[in-house]
């Protein structure tokens, strides 16, 4: 801020001009400390405070939107248009029927199957209860014997029987072995050296080394069905996609690299593929060489680099959950006594989007034509109003401000946060992709960096592999 002179000037004007300078410099320093207190207080946050993006007054936003699914109901004079919302009972789900069962039966001796009176008793019925059990691991060596034969007469040479190829050649390693030690780290996020401890246990002494050799060199073999995929979902009408960061050892230094998540993005995929891409940087380039071919809705969040992409066969469609985690971050940024204001922005804005995600809770499971159709009578004009609602306050709020930056950002994605309405098909949000990009999340934090380039490589194929297993088994309801 400039001193004050020591002597002040005679001249009004030449004073009024002094004061608005020193006023306009208070402002920009307050705009500024406010920033640095929000900054400060989402760091707190994202240090102590919970991942959720539940927030004060939230039993307040769910209570608006449970009222909304009620308003949604249809007349029932059309069975067909007729929506209906249950609430889950709680209580212990049943064990799966699927798991094999052991049926043990408890009867009396025949020496006490008499009454009293000394009549024979009967069985009048049974109780039954369950208990789960569990075999712990089991580990076998499996002895392959090759009987040779030979002729006595002419000693032609030997001849053997036939042995099945193996995964690896000359290892010892078979292919369930191989499937375990890929679920474990791919699936479980259990990384090699842990591994490693575990079969130790089991009197295996299998090095990190020999593991590792053995993870890649089964991503080389798998190597023609993740390619078989990328045919496959390139095909798709609605992809997501998504990336994040992971270190690698290039060169001798540990380098920010990036993985890339591209999936089946469409409500009604019979058969879902999700597929991860090693790239060295974020550039969009690698995006636009991935789906080269593709045709179709690509659902992304805001980053420029997917900009590329945007064409008459690639149309870019929003992220309802990124433009709404802006508000929520601007409510987290706020002092703890102004987020109890349930007239504030922030709370205002999050109660529009809670409109929104609650149409689409009660519409989920209608056919796609239906869920279009719900989406162009209800979801419009609800988003009519927020775009409403976000014009009227860009000129109240600072532009580097959390709130500020909120609205600007739901301003500037207007145009593809909206598009979902336009195909009943098409997801609200990008949360799918961002859900199976998690386990590689998960496993980051476990094994912090990847040695090689030609390792993350692997990671990529693997995981491809794994989390679309995984995809199709919740998706025909039989979990992981």
């Amino acid at each position: 801020m400039k001193s004050l002179p020591e002597t002040l000037p005679d001249e009004t004007n030449v004073l009024h001009k002094m004061v608005l300078d020193y006023q306009s410099t208070v402002d920009q320093l307050q705009e500024k400390l406010t920033w640095y207190e929000e900054q400060f207080r989402l760091l707190q946050h994202k240090r102590f405070g919970t991942s959720s993006e539940k927030c004060t007054g939230q039993m307040e936003l769910f209570n608006e939107a449970e009222s909304i699914l009620d308003s949604l109901k249809q007349d029932d004079s059309d069975p067909e248009e007729t929506l209906s919302y249950q609430r889950k009972k709680p209580g212990r789900k049943p064990l799966s029927r699927d798991i094999p069962r052991e049926v043990i039966r408890y009867e009396l001796p025949e020496a006490e199957r008499f009454c009293a009176c000394g009549h024979a008793l009967h069985e009048a019925g049974e109780d039954k209860s369950e208990q789960l059990e569990i075999i712990p691991a089991q580990i076998k060596v499996i002895e392959h014997i090759q009987i040779k034969y030979g002729c006595r007469t002419c000693e032609n040479g030997i001849i053997s029987a036939p042995k099945p190829a193996q995964p690896i050649p000359r290892s010892f390693a078979s292919a369930r072995l191989l499937a375990y030690i890929i679920v474990a780290k791919f699936m479980d996020s259990l990384p090699l050296y842990r591994q490693e401890t575990i079969f130790k246990r089991l009197s295996v002494d299998l090095s990190r080394a020999t593991l590792s050799n053995w993870v890649l060199k089964s991503a080389e073999l798998l190597l023609p069905f993740y390619d078989r995929l990328h045919a496959l979902l390139i095909l798709q009408k609605i992809l997501q996609a998504d990336e994040t960061t992971l270190n690698v050892i290039r060169d001798g230094r540990e380098t920010k690299s990036y993985m890339w998540l591209y999936q089946s993005g469409g409500h009604e995929s019979e058969h879902p593929i999700v597929l991860y891409d090693y790239q060295p940087t974020r550039a969009g380039a690698h995006a636009e060489s991935f789906l080269r071919a593709f045709s179709g809705h690509l659902q992304v969040d805001g980053y420029a680099g997917y900009h590329a992409l945007a064409s008459d066969d690639c149309i870019l469609v929003g992220c309802m959950a990124h433009a709404r985690r802006k508000f929520d971050e601007a409510l987290k940024a706020l002092p703890k006594e102004s987020r109890k204001n349930k007239m504030g922005l922030a709370q205002t804005a999050l109660r529009k989007f809670a409109r929104l995600y609650a149409l689409e809770k009660q519409i989920k499971d209608l056919t796609i034509e239906q869920r279009y159709l719900q989406r162009q009578e209800k979801s419009k004009p609800l988003l009519e109003e927020l775009k409403q609602w976000c014009d009227n306050n860009l000129t109240k709020t600072a532009k580097d401000s959390a709130i500020g930056k909120a609205i600007r950002y739901t301003i500037n994605q207007w145009g593809s946060l909206i598009r979902y309405i336009d195909d009943g098909n098409i997801q609200i949000d990008n949360n799918a992709a961002e859900r199976h990009i998690k386990p590689f999340l998960i496993g980051r934090k476990n094994w912090l960096f990847n040695q090689t380039p030609r390792g993350a490589n692997a990671s990529a194929l693997l995981y491809s592999l794994v989390q679309t297993a995984v995809a199709n088994a919740e998706n025909q309801g039989n979990g992981a």
